[in-house]
């Protein structure tokens, strides 16, 4: 089943390659040569021709590339060259005429060098041919998020069952990540948040040693890596008596983001989805409380194609594509809510893959 989601990548990739003009591709980013091979090594090209697929690396990764990629051509360099040289003598051996590369991936110094290393080959720069395709996820690709996801809720509900009023945002993270990796995930896809109160009011907040007593309610954004794929959760815990102000601030972000859910599916512009929800939002008068997107695609990345986005085209959804939807209020001095879930868009609508409610009434959470 794996090899054959490699094998059915490579082919569209070339397909579509073909559609854009471009006979051969060097791949240079790690990322994407683990989509399209499964190899999860860094250091190391992959060669796309009309023919073949080849995999230049070093000794340090023979014998993993034997176990992740098995029947995968490849290129191991001897100790006296540099992985870019071997892969240089490779494309002058094939006699390549031409060798579209990444643009968005390679340095100008780097072109430059590669350029007269491969003086007979006229390279040409090219920008996100695999991520465009890695922003349809196949049937593999989204088992494993469907697993990820579920990992990053039990290790979430642990976290919430134990929670302690001493406990500090700092523990809270560290413990997530412990919990995930308990039930089988290779950590987290990104260091947690964990904002107590006011602090709550940081989208980016980093972990400090605030404690949850020292406030009535604490916001969690937290995602779990499981086999290469990310999940990315927000969710806000009461723990006290709460102003009116931020239950009226939660139902807004709540029925904001029930109601771009609501709008996916196949077709879609993505600016839509976001005004949808800023619009409500705006409507409330806290507009210039929500600055950030509504949300982003993930898999191998935290952050993928597409996106949901005021000021960035983020094109027409597709089905396959998996998609967060986090629209948020963050008041200085006061706090925040963020309530953020994972959705897959389907042939005719989508799906909620994320099953932790997002209700008011459902937020409180009694302390140890």
């Amino acid at each position: 089943m794996a090899q054959k989601c490699f094998i059915d990548r490579v082919s569209r990739l070339r397909r579509r390659l073909k559609a854009e003009g471009l006979t051969n591709l060097f791949v240079s980013s790690p990322i994407n040569i683990t989509y399209l091979t499964g190899f999860t090594g860094d250091a190391s090209y992959l060669l796309i021709t009309p023919k073949d697929l080849v995999l230049i690396s070093d000794s340090r990764f023979t014998t993993q590339i034997e176990e992740e990629c098995p029947g995968l051509k490849c290129e191991i360099k001897s100790d006296s060259v540099s992985t870019i040289k071997s892969a240089a003598a490779l494309i002058t051996k094939l006699k390549l005429s031409s060798l579209a590369i990444e643009g968005h991936v390679v340095s100008k110094a780097a072109f430059d060098d590669w350029s007269n290393l491969m003086a007979s080959c006229n390279l040409v720069c090219t920008s996100g041919q695999v991520e465009a395709l890695r922003a349809i996820k196949d049937s593999l690709e989204i088992a494993t998020i469907r697993k990820s996801i579920e990992i990053n809720e039990r290790a979430f509900m642990i976290i919430r069952e134990q929670l302690r009023g001493d406990q500090t945002e700092r523990e809270i993270g560290h413990n997530l990540e412990h919990q995930a990796r308990k039930l089988g995930a290779e950590g987290s896809a990104f260091p947690p948040i964990v904002g107590v109160g006011a602090r709550a009011a940081l989208p980016h907040a980093t972990l400090t040693k605030q404690t949850v007593e020292s406030s009535p309610f604490v916001l969690i954004d937290w995602g779990t890596r499981y086999r290469g794929y990310a999940s990315d959760l927000t969710r806000i815990l009461i723990t006290g008596k709460c102003p009116p102000k931020f239950e009226k601030i939660y139902e807004i972000v709540r029925q904001a983001q029930l109601a771009a859910i609501a709008m996916i599916k196949p077709g879609v512009d993505c600016q839509f989805i976001d005004r949808t929800a800023r619009d409500l939002i705006a409507k409330a008068g806290f507009d210039k409380y929500f600055g950030h997107g509504l949300g982003h695609g993930f898999g191998l990345q935290v952050h993928e194609c597409p996106s949901f986005s005021p000021t960035r085209p983020g094109g027409l959804l597709e089905a396959g594509m998996v998609v967060t939807v986090e629209p948020g209020i963050y008041l200085p001095g006061f706090g925040g809510v963020r309530i953020e879930d994972d959705v897959l868009v389907t042939s005719d609508g989508h799906e909620v893959l994320s099953t932790l409610p997002t209700d008011y009434e459902s937020a409180y959470c009694r302390l140890l």
